[in-house]
């Protein structure tokens, strides 16, 4: 009997294709580098301008393969009107409790819309409510060790950098998965970046982020713990 899938990174969004522009690189590197990573989308997209919630499933499926994600899957959460309740809370809890991550990642609590800001809150505290035994969901309790929030869009000071320089490509090339919501189309037009652009815009974000620690291509994030250094000799970014 196969046993069944554990990440050491998940990472929590509401729409599918969030995760693909906020930290694709980062789960790329992640998966390079042995890690077993995991995107738990929230939606299916049936309130999308473009496209359709099966049009969506399919190109998530695509971008996963793309980024060598071992496990991916979306919920059933009202599209464009999520909402941080108890029930959609455990909808989670069951999720972190079957992953068994050691990291989730989260979008950054401030944002245009309003799904994302409540994802922020909403997945920390299912990942609170996950270690609580007296929930009981049938599985064993788990609580994430590390909660980061994906900071690309948000006008904020990162608290670090994750090199993606390797990895930019792919990254673009999951993000590209998705036609019915990147290619050009009259639906959306006014509202959506030409596909022309996007290459050009999503790799000048990388770009300034990559310049910020040193790198090439970077994506950012905030943790809202201090940080916590060893050895001054091998703390990384060069500060003159």
């Amino acid at each position: 009997m196969q046993s069944p899938f554990t990440a050491d990174i998940l990472a929590i969004a509401a729409h599918r294709d969030d995760v693909e522009q906020t930290c694709g690189g980062t789960l790329l590197r992640s998966a390079a580098r042995g890690l077993r990573t995991a995107i738990l989308d929230l939606t299916q997209g049936e309130a999308g301008t473009r496209g359709t919630a099966d049009d969506r499933a399919r190109e998530a499926n695509e971008a996963a393969r793309i980024l060598g994600v071992g496990w991916r899957q979306a919920l059933d959460l009202a599209d464009g009107a999520i909402a941080n309740t108890l029930e959609n809370r455990i909808k989670i809890v069951r999720v972190l409790r079957e992953l068994r991550p050691r990291v989730v990642i989260l979008p950054y609590w401030q944002a245009r819309h309003p799904d994302h800001a409540i994802v922020a809150s909403l997945g920390y505290e299912a990942c609170f409510l996950s270690g609580l035994a007296k929930i009981d969901t049938g599985t064993a309790p788990h609580r994430p060790f590390k909660i980061v929030y994906a900071s690309l869009y948000a006008d904020v000071r990162p608290t670090f950098i994750v090199d993606i320089t390797p990895f930019i490509e792919q990254r673009h090339a999951s993000l590209m998965a998705y036609q019915s919501q990147y290619a050009n189309q009259p639906s959306g037009s006014t509202l959506f970046v030409p596909e022309e652009e996007i290459r050009e815009r999503t790799f000048a974000e990388a770009r300034h982020y990559g310049l910020l620690a040193g790198v090439l291509h970077g994506e950012p994030f905030v943790q809202k713990e201090v940080g916590l250094v060893d050895d001054l000799t091998l703390v990384p970014v060069q500060s003159l």
